[in-house]
């Protein structure tokens, strides 16, 4: 599968992919088979844009984003097949003391949980003086003032005095906005943001998502960010990938996604939002489990929670087409017609 999106143009410019993943397929060996976490995905990811890569627990959405690092455990994972080519490499051939050179410098990850991000035992100054030392060959002084520099950036108050403090000595977003300085610090093209604000009250969630909005605007970055919240990716993304099964089931500019959502899974997951329907209307929810990806799918695996699934739903898993400019999907239902989709 992939998404037929092309390069970006920005005031008449084309702008590079500074990330193409084609065909990536992630399995997991366990005690009762091989789990299919990662089906055969494909995206890009341009210079300065924003990618929201959304989906309920169990969709892939995590697992597929951390391949791209190599930052699953291997064993019992092992990325099956496909290419993540960033600045000319591919990242799933390289092994792990030069993976090890891009994690961090050119590409940073900021984890869903800041607590176990940190290491409690080291204080955030320190945290933050690893990388530059070791991807920058900054001096111990030069990367102190760095790492202040860093805490100042993400709004620390009094960033010079806080640096030799400990984790526990920071509230959760303020953890956030510790983790998020370290991913920060070699200058990174792509920023990775797992959930960062899940764990995260809704008063200190705003303020996560406005600090990226601000580092995003001032250092033109490109982010992935990972999240199961459809009101986040609204408030934050250009583009919208949605995933299911470990598959992306549709694509789209964020606008069009929520203006009209062409995947049934889509339309549920917005249908469950609050806000969307009569004020004394009960909140939907999606009836049934999320697959058990045992096996590849071989037809469409949200047949089984689907409304409107017939014959050929159950026969053959439906491939990502183009249905408007920028939009895909890959489902054999049409919402405008009610019926099959025309030529499917």
């Amino acid at each position: 599968m992939r998404c037929n999106v092309g390069a970006a143009i920005w005031q008449g410019v084309p702008i590079a992919h500074v990330l193409e993943v084609s065909d990536l397929k992630t399995v997991f060996r366990t005690h009762d088979g091989v789990i299919h976490a990662v089906n055969g995905i494909s995206f890009t990811l341009d210079e300065g844009e924003l990618l929201a890569v959304v989906g309920e627990s169990g969709s892939g959405k995590s697992v597929a984003m951390m391949s791209l690092m190599q930052l699953l455990p291997m064993p019992p994972a092992r990325i099956a097949s496909g290419h993540v080519m960033f600045q000319d490499q591919d990242l799933v051939q390289l092994g792990a003391s030069e993976i090890r050179q891009v994690r961090g410098a050119r590409i940073g990850f900021v984890f869903q949980d800041p607590m176990t991000s940190l290491n409690p035992v080291f204080t955030v100054g320190y945290q933050i003086m690893e990388p530059l030392r070791e991807h920058m060959g900054l001096s111990k002084k030069q990367a102190r003032q760095r790492a202040i520099e860093l805490l100042d950036l993400v709004g620390i108050p009094a960033a010079a005095k806080r640096i030799d403090d400990y984790p526990h000595q920071f509230s959760g977003g303020m953890r956030q906005r510790v983790v998020i300085a370290i991913a920060l610090a070699c200058d990174p093209k792509v920023l990775i943001a797992d959930e960062p604000t899940t764990a995260l009250d809704v008063t200190v969630q705003a303020q996560i998502l406005e600090l990226v909005r601000d580092l995003r605007q001032k250092l033109g970055m490109a982010i992935i960010w990972i999240t199961h919240d459809l009101g986040v990716a609204a408030g934050i993304a250009d583009r919208v990938i949605v995933m299911y099964g470990g598959l992306v089931v549709e694509h789209a500019p964020v606008e069009d996604l929520f203006a009209a959502p062409q995947h049934p899974y889509t339309r549920a997951l917005l249908d469950s939002l609050p806000g969307r329907h009569e004020a004394d209307e009960r909140l939907r929810s999606i009836g049934g489990q999320p697959p058990l990806l045992l096996a590849e799918p071989a037809s469409c695996p949200f047949a089984p929670r689907c409304s409107h699934a017939f014959d050929r739903c159950w026969q053959e898993n439906p491939r990502l087409v183009e249905v408007t400019a920028g939009h895909d999907v890959a489902c054999w239902w049409n919402p405008a017609t009610g019926g099959p989709r025309d030529g499917r």
